[in-house]
């Protein structure tokens, strides 16, 4: 028997939402690690400009950890919980995986171009899967549009969030701004994908975005001399 599918192409599951809940439970535990080690996991995975630069990998890592404050987390995954099994379940759990690992590293990107490159500004350590929740955030716009159901709430909810840093000191916007537009990107892809090409969309858009990032990097670091 052929599998269900989705009207966005991905397989009809029943049970947990796997993803979302591994995504959520690897949060913690990164969390509890870093509590407990009294910062050292922090700084071995956490992403900032000049990192980034000699540890690429940062630019992912850091979407899984936190601040020490229990709020720093518990937003994001509550946040996360909210929107994860309703996207995970839309577009299948690969193309999932791809839209959160982008849209997190989209996150760190976007810190890496908004930041004026001062001794400051590109050594203060970011961590938080702000950048990854504000791309289910925008994700979830054309997929709203799509279904015919209204973003109004999200598209306000986005404006409020976004508005924070300006008031609240030491969150990163940049990286809201980043995950966002990597997350806007993917989502009106899968979303408005041709049926019979939903496949090709799959793993095309998420490859020649991921490009654009890595293209975007290169080009900023070259820019001021790292590379």
């Amino acid at each position: 028997m052929p599998a269900t599918r989705t009207i966005f192409g991905g397989t009809v599951r029943g049970g947990r939402p796997v993803v979302t809940l591994t995504i959520i439970g690897i949060c913690v535990v990164s969390w509890v690690l870093q509590l407990v080690t009294a910062g050292l996991w922090t700084s071995q995975w956490a992403y900032s400009p000049y990192a980034g630069s000699v540890e690429p990998w940062r630019f992912l890592t850091a979407a899984f950890l936190h601040s020490t404050s229990i709020m720093h987390i518990l937003f994001n995954m509550y946040a996360l919980w909210l929107l994860g099994p309703f996207l995970e379940q839309a577009f299948g759990r690969a193309r999932f995986v791809a839209l959160y690992v982008l849209a997190a590293v989209g996150g760190s990107v976007g810190v890496l171009l908004l930041t004026p490159p001062t001794y400051e500004g590109w050594t203060t350590e970011v961590v938080g899967a702000s950048g990854a929740v504000f791309g289910l955030f925008g994700a979830i716009i054309p997929v709203l549009r799509r279904t015919g159901r209204s973003a109004t709430q999200i598209v306000v909810l986005i404006a409020i969030n976004m508005a924070i840093p300006f008031f609240v000191p030491g969150i990163a916007w940049e990286a809201h701004v980043g995950g966002l537009v990597v997350g806007l990107a993917i989502g009106a892809a899968y979303a408005w994908a041709p049926r019979e090409r939903q496949r090709l969309v799959g793993w095309a858009v998420p490859a020649l975005v991921g490009v654009v990032l890595v293209a975007a990097t290169v080009w900023k670091y070259t820019s001021i001399g790292l590379l």
